[in-house]
This record gives structure tokens, sequence and C-alpha cells, in this order.
């Protein structure tokens, strides 16, 4: 069975200009994502998705990562994620998908592998909070409303709740994450 990973990410955030390349613990969100896909040893392949030259300079020496560039039809604010899934999954075949959600950082390996069981079982799944998403590679062509959440959920205390947007949300994460900091 193939299982692909992937980190979807563009460069036009409206919230928080370049929120996937600002760092967190000094490390670009969108590079540590997906070094948590390569380092979970779970998939066969990992691929960063993104409409951005410089979101893929970012990431193109990290070993075991391909980058694939999104498309304009898939670039915009308004495209939900599954077409950009199914691009993925067009250009790399595989059983299985995963999406890793880099606006939470804090998200432990094993959240995958659960999300993987549960795709496997049922065609898909979705972490809550929503960091993880996966889907069978039948799930996907069969796609129905691209804008509904999937069922079946699962709720994991392992993934850090905080959903990086603003810089504030940014902060938070930062501050309930990291040692003490006097400023």
């Amino acid at each position: 069975m193939k299982i692909i990973g992937s980190v979807i990410a563009r460069l036009g955030s409206k919230r928080l200009t370049y929120k996937n390349i600002l760092p967190y613990n000094g490390i670009p969100l969108v590079v540590r994502a997906l070094q948590k896909l390569i380092e979970s040893k779970l998939f066969n392949e990992v691929i960063l998705s993104t409409d951005s030259e410089l979101i893929a300079r970012t990431c193109i020496d990290i070993r075991g990562v391909s980058i694939l560039k999104r498309p304009d039809s898939l670039s915009s604010d308004n495209v939900p994620s599954v077409p950009v899934f199914q691009d993925i999954i067009k250009n790399f075949p595989s059983d299985v998908h995963l999406n890793y959600n880099c606006n939470f950082p804090e998200c432990d390996s094993s959240v995958f592998k659960d999300s993987i069981d549960i795709a496997i079982e049922h065609g898909e799944s979705l972490s809550v909070p929503y960091a993880v998403w996966s889907q069978t590679k039948e799930r996907l062509a069969n796609y129905g409303d691209p804008m509904k959440l999937p069922e079946p959920r699962f709720e994991s205390s392992k993934i850090h709740p905080i959903d990086i947007h603003t810089m504030e949300d940014l902060l938070t994460a930062h501050r309930e994450n990291q040692n003490e900091f006097s400023w």
C-alpha cells in the first residue's frame, strides 16, 4: 500500500503575511511540517504543494520532499483543500493521502497513524483540531461537496489547539510551547 503525506502552502495568507515561512521554534512552519512527516517514517513519499517559488525555495533542500507547483486555478483564497488533494494524487498516485496542516506546529506524529488507520477503514478521517486530514484514493476520486467537512472525525489531545492565522496566534503557540521568556 502506497501512502503519501503532503503539506499545502500558499504564499498569499490574508491575515498573516508569509505565514507559512514564518519561524516557529526557529524553523519555518512549512519546513517543520514537512520534517515531521518525513521523521514519522509512515510515508512512501512526502509532497509540498505550493503556488510560491519562495516557499518552494525555502523547502528545496529538504531531503525526501517532492515539490509540486500548484496550478493557478488551485491557488486562490476560495479554492477548498479537496481539489488540491486531488491534484496531488493525480501527480503522485497512491492508495492513501494524508495532509498535515502546518498551522498546527505542535502535533504528535502518532496522530498521522491514527488518521491513516481511520481513513483505510472509512475512506476518510479528519482530526479535531483540524491538523490532519486523510483520504483513500477512492474517496478522493468520488468526492462530493468539497466544502463539507468529512466524517469520521476523531479528537486528539496530541495536537496543540492553536490554529495559526494571526501574529497573536503564532505568539500564543510560542508562549505555550517554549521556555519562559521575559520581554
